[in-house]
């Protein structure tokens, strides 16, 4: 401190300006010159506006047009009803586009604890519509010719240390038994067949799970939803909505209002405040991803030989797969504690990345993005109705398969046409304790998950 006490202000100057050499030098090194603070996959099938006039009444009013709500439109359409999508955004540029595109089935609740505390004759149905709802999709793409870049090319979860390589295989042992799938213990000595790296401990494949493309898939379900009669309207978001008796709701929106029979509410990461039944029970978390600049040729094959999914066994994973076309990498985690910018986002994820595949040091960034994803108390997604307005909520970052399917699976009881809401529209939706308390609920858990890996990570250096 002496030392900068007694410089005077031209060179503390000069510091400052090397400073900033030092850090565009940097940033010129890191990003690419199109980087973009948006998703890869918008590159493809970007959002839609859509300023068409509201209609004056409809059967069915969906609020939100991610993967639910159009899968619930798409059904609703089909059935008969006439149906309107708002959403206070673009069409298609909330966090069904900004997810990773990973699918699989039954993971999530066999491998969380969102399996505690639930009876064994609903645990069993919950795991039946869990891989229901990815037969639901693959069935989906298949009979609608939906261009979705689906690809079944596994998942590696990777083990961060030898005792969760353990923990790994006892897991898998317990998907295999559950949900019926191929898993494949993979010992560390014979990882590199899987992925090029030395950063895991081993881990387990399993071969049936695979990724799309997050925003095409979306494109050809709005695409199928307007096919079918269902109208979409974007920058109409919903400030109001008012009970009628037993005619139905009027839905105030900010380009008008709407009489409707029926009021579906599929927003989940993006809920906010307008109906605090659901913003009490819904928190919304914030995932960062980066994607780089076209690898050099062989580098995929050599970093990923079968361009499969992969995450680990960290609290604060790793997420991290090839594009569909196999050309870039697209890597995901929660930088920091707190929320930061896409730009920061990116910067640190890049550090992150080479800590996994070293052979990345200088390829470089072409888009940082963030999107929010819906997280329930009891890890469960949710679909029923609460004062006559009904939900599907909660895809606690499993929502690709999954919210496709409850969107269509929540639709039948709306309408009357079935009293069975099946295993996700059981039980009481409980309120999140988290979600009241949002403000410091994410960065006191991403603390606790940072010490938590912090902690395995020094018995890594222990072995090292």
């Amino acid at each position: 401190m002496a030392v900068f006490d007694r410089m005077g202000d031209e060179n503390l100057d000069w510091l400052a300006s090397c400073h900033r050499r030092c850090t565009m030098r940097s940033d010129t090194l890191l990003f690419h010159d199109d980087f973009r603070v948006a998703p890869y996959w918008w590159d493809a099938a970007p959002p839609e506006t859509v300023r068409d006039a509201l209609p004056s009444e409809v059967d069915v009013l969906i609020v939100g047009s991610g993967y639910c709500g159009l899968s619930a439109a798409a059904e609703a359409a089909r059935l008969g009803a006439s149906v309107a999508v708002l959403d206070a955004a673009q069409i298609g540029a909330g966090g069904s586009t900004r997810s990773g595109g990973m699918v699989s089935s039954g993971q999530k609740l066999a491998l969380t604890n969102a399996i505690r505390g639930v009876p064994a004759e609903r645990l069993g149905r919950l795991m039946r519509e869990s891989m229901a709802s990815f037969d639901y999709l693959k069935r989906l793409i298949a009979d609608e010719s939906l261009d979705a870049d689906l690809q079944i090319t596994g998942r590696f979860f990777g083990a961060f240390t030898p005792r969760h390589f353990e923990r790994l295989r006892r897991q898998g042992d317990l998907l295999h038994d559950k949900t019926g799938v191929t898993v494949r213990v993979v010992p560390r000595a014979d990882q590199h067949a899987v992925i090029g790296s030395d950063y895991y401990y081993g881990g387990i494949l399993v071969d049936e799970y695979g990724g799309l493309h997050t925003a095409k898939y979306h494109r050809a379900l709005r695409e199928l939803a307007r096919r079918r009669g269902a109208s979409l309207h974007s920058h109409a978001g919903v400030e109001r909505i008012e009970r009628n008796g037993a005619a139905g709701f009027t839905v105030h929106a900010t380009r008008g209002k709407i009489e409707a029979k029926h009021v579906l509410v599929a927003t989940n990461g993006y809920t906010g405040r307008l109906l605090p039944f659901f913003s009490r029970r819904v928190l919304p978390v914030a995932s960062y991803q980066i994607a780089t600049e076209p690898l050099p040729p062989g580098l995929m094959a050599v970093l990923n030989p079968g361009r499969r999914m992969i995450s680990d066994s960290k609290r604060n994973l790793f997420y991290t797969r090839p594009s569909p076309d196999g050309t870039r990498m697209l890597f995901g985690s929660r930088p920091a504690i707190r929320e930061v910018s896409e730009r920061d986002a990116a910067r640190m994820l890049h550090a992150k990345m080479i800590e996994l595949w070293p052979a990345l040091r200088d390829v470089r960034i072409t888009h940082a993005w963030k999107g929010y994803v819906a997280m329930t108390g009891d890890k469960l997604a949710h679909i029923g109705a609460q004062d006559g307005i009904h939900y599907a909520l909660g895809c606690n970052g499993n929502g690709v398969a999954l919210m496709s399917y409850l969107g269509a699976r929540v639709v039948k009881p709306m309408l009357g046409l079935d009293a069975m809401p099946g295993a996700f529209g059981e039980g009481a939706f409980p309120v999140s304790v988290a979600g009241m308390a949002s403000r410091l609920s994410v960065p006191v858990g991403t603390a606790l998950y940072t010490f938590d890996d912090l902690w395995s990570g020094r018995v890594r250096a222990a072995l090292s």
